[in-house]
């Protein structure tokens, strides 16, 4: 009875810790309740959601104009000064657009160091009313700031509002404040809300040009009751395409700051699902519990001396605290870890406990395990991918029903790991098929120490793991419940990275996932170890998989709450005097089908910029309308310099429209290349040869952003007798609205393809330098 006991205490206690591990890391919140004016209020908050994101709102729009408003009738709400930043950027990949950002400042007691909140307003192109990217961002620091101005608190530091343009766009927004605004010299700390979804937790994320401990420090003395963050997410978002406003700051004005973003539902990230139903409170609660006491810490904390040569790891637990110590541990308790197995080892052999030959045999089961639960969920993904091909429509990589897939490769991985450690399992075993997993965790946290050290804490659990072998041995009565308490530290450091890496990387990352859980399982397995049955366990697991499986299947069909990607743009091309259809659909579907009757495999040359490198699929002949060419203009100036050619291109558009595109070939070379009067910077300034004129990499030489009509003007420099060929394609976000096209609306079960050049009229014209 007493071992029945026993085994239902661990249960308990393992059972809590993934629960906990997965609900414990957001503050619960009720809307209806009535809050304090001098605390924040989530449903206030979301009224400011709604307001902003009523509709897309990008570059250009008329509703973009309508959010800059309303920002600013909040701000004189609060009794703010409101400054207007207006101009021109062009940023270090060639996109030019005309940013307006909101600022105001709060007066602070002292000389020091300013504190920034800054969010961006612009949604993404063309289609996404961006209530979580970057409404909420807005809402948040709108609230937190009202709530504290009611508090009637005095801050010793300047706090500065930074509402950021065009962030989607390139993060022109910021480089313009960086660079021209006298404000960014005053900063000392930035902190920056984000978003790459709809719901979940959301994530701390550091930027600085040195160590991160002064940051760290601050984050934890601000006492904020949530932290989600550790070292090795960061260490991965570093490696990852996703600058964000706070990016540029970091670059080019070392202001040091803190990223709070969330990444789950990432399917509504930059989509027509971006709106404030499907934003989650709790979600939106989280912000607040971040802003809400970092500001008032901030608001009086020195900010000069943030500053850092010192790095530290980090980690959290959920819901509870922030743990964190500096590298300087990292090879000592890797050391210590060694000394702790190697002694043990010792003992256990002197105890008759541990014998080399059945401890080299644990590596059998824990390498098979690894082997077939990954092998499996990668397998189990392709055939989803074949069997489901709708899928491929998913920029995102991650479905609609990607938490069911994501669920059931869990359960996969444990069905495999249970039946593989039950086949190897004998009586009086268990301890030593643990020594296999503990030297496995020491050789990644060894890798991770060298080469990863964001991911050196891992050798936390490593540690636990070792004192779970030490009750083993000695064999206490009560040793159950214990084991499970140890086991813990692997569940809280681990289970975030099982449920998030296929969210924010994509569901081909679900692999991925059925390995760390392998990892997790043999942590467990000392629990695990003493019920009698572990094929049943394994043969329970993977009937959970087959019923998880199954109802994703009844939930893959696209629905009106999910709805269908697709996509249809049409090419004037001036040059050839032709016109065509193009989609990047995978499949056709009732709104696409009717126009790709004729349709061969699409071939661009030249095409606007994708994140996910998409590129037409499918193209076919489209009845030519009048659409007038753009003005261009060509002009040689005179030039006192030998050896190279100087031009002057005015470019005008003679329609309506949102985006331009200038192209050469990447061999040309382009001694200078100056837009609207800016020229682009390098990609590292004094680090890289590298530029978007010159050593390009790439053919395309700029984008534009047009608001109204505005006329681009170039002025370009190439060898003398160089006379090189630039391709523009003009673009307009008006396909359905178009009379003489007359593109039927698409049907509410279908949206526009998210990333990609959608829903648009283009006009193709080359024209040479000569």
């Amino acid at each position: 009875m007493a071992k029945n006991i026993q085994v239902l205490i661990a249960i308990l206690i393992l059972f809590s810790g993934v629960i906990w591990s997965i609900i414990g890391t957001r503050p619960y919140v009720d809307l209806d309740k009535e809050v304090p004016a001098n605390e924040f209020s989530t449903a206030r908050a979301f009224e400011h959601v709604q307001a902003l994101a009523q509709e897309p709102h990008y570059v250009g729009s008329a509703a973009h104009s309508r959010a800059r408003n309303y920002i600013v009738d909040q701000l004189e709400a609060l009794g703010l000064l409101v400054e207007m930043q207006e101009g021109f950027s062009l940023n270090k990949g060639g996109t030019l657009v005309r940013s307006q950002n909101i600022l105001a400042r709060i007066k602070g007691t002292g000389e020091g160091a300013a504190l920034l909140l800054m969010s961006h307003y612009d949604s993404a192109m063309h289609s996404s009313p961006g209530a979580s990217d970057a409404a909420s961002g807005v809402a948040t620091i709108l609230e937190a700031v009202r709530a504290y101005r009611a508090s009637e608190e005095i801050p010793q530091n300047d706090i500065i509002l930074l509402f950021t343009d065009a962030e989607e766009l390139g993060l022109n927004g910021a480089e313009l404040f960086v660079k021209e605004h006298p404000w960014s010299a005053d900063v000392g700390l930035a902190l920056n809300f984000e978003s790459r979804g709809s719901g979940g937790n959301s994530f701390m994320l550091l930027e600085t040009n040195g160590g991160n401990k002064a940051l760290i420090d601050l984050f934890s003395e601000a006492r904020v009751p949530y932290p989600v963050t550790n070292s090795l997410a960061y260490s991965v978002y570093k490696m990852l395409p996703n600058d964000t406003d706070l990016t540029v700051l970091r670059e080019q004005g070392n202001i040091n700051g803190l990223n709070f973003a969330f990444i789950d539902d990432h399917f509504d990230y930059h989509t027509a699902t971006d709106i404030p139903k499907n934003l989650d409170a709790r979600t939106l609660a989280h912000q607040g519990s971040y802003l809400m006491p970092l500001l008032r810490y901030s608001a009086k904390a020195p900010l000069s001396s943030l500053d850092s040569s010192e790095d530290v790891l980090f980690f959290d637990v959920p819901g509870l605290s922030l743990i964190n110590y500096p590298y300087s541990w990292i090879f000592p308790l890797l050391l210590v870890s060694l000394l702790m197995l190697l002694a043990l080892i010792i003992f256990g052999m002197l105890k008759k406990k541990l014998k080399v030959k059945p401890m080299l045999k644990g590596f059998l089961p824990l390498l098979l395990s690894l082997f077939l639960a990954g092998l499996a969920s990668y397998l189990f993904w392709e055939f989803a991918l074949w069997f489901y091909p709708q899928y491929r429509e998913m920029e995102h990589g991650f479905t609609y029903n990607g938490y069911w897939y994501l669920a059931a490769v869990i359960f996969l991985a444990l069905a495999i790991c249970f039946y593989v450690y039950h086949r190897f399992r004998k009586p009086q075993n268990c301890h030593q098929l643990l020594m296999a997993p503990l030297v496995l965790w020491w050789l990644i946290s060894a890798l991770a120490a060298v080469y990863l050290k964001g991911a050196a804490y891992f050798v936390i659990p490593l540690i636990f793991g070792i004192l779970q072998l030490f009750l083993l041995i000695v064999d206490l009565k009560w040793k159950l419940p214990l084991l499970a308490l140890l086991s813990l530290p692997a569940i809280f450091i681990l289970m975030p990275f099982i449920l998030s890496f296929p969210v924010a990387l994509g569901l081909k990352m679900l692999f991925f996932a059925a390995v760390l859980v392998v990892l997790l399982f043999v942590l467990l397995w000392p629990v695990f170890a003493t019920f009698r049955n572990n094929q049943l366990l394994g043969f329970l697991s993977f009937v959970i998989f087959i019923m998880l499986f199954v109802v994703a299947h009844f939930k893959s069909e696209f629905t009106e709450a999910h709805p269908r990607p697709n996509s249809l743009v049409y090419v004037a091309d001036k040059d050839q005097n032709i016109a065509t259809w193009n989609t990047y659909d995978y499949a056709l579907d009732s709104y696409t089908e009717a126009y790709f009757e004729d349709a061969v495999p699409a071939q661009q040359k030249y095409w606007f910029g994708s994140k996910n490198g998409s590129s037409f699929s499918k193209t076919a002949p489209a009845p030519q309308i009048m659409l007038p060419e753009p003005y261009i203009s060509v002009e040689k100036a005179e030039v006192e310099a030998e050896g190279e050619d100087v031009y002057h291109v005015k470019i005008a558009p003679n329609r309506e429209i949102n985006r331009m595109a200038l192209f050469a070939d990447k061999t040309v070379n382009f001694k200078s290349f100056r837009a609207n009067n800016l020229e682009a910077g390098y990609l590292q300034p004094g680090e890289s040869e590298l530029h978007v004129h010159k050593n390009r990499w790439w053919d395309r030489l700029l984008s534009y952003y047009a608001v109204s009509k505005d006329t681009l003007r170039l002025q370009m420099t190439v060898e003398e007798g160089v006379q090189p060929e630039i391709t523009l394609l003009e673009a307009s976000y008006n396909l359905h609205e178009h009379p003489q096209l007359q593109v039927p609306a698409r049907e509410k079960e279908m949206i526009p393809r998210p990333f990609v050049l959608n829903d648009a009229v283009v006009v193709k014209k080359t024209f040479i330098l000569k």
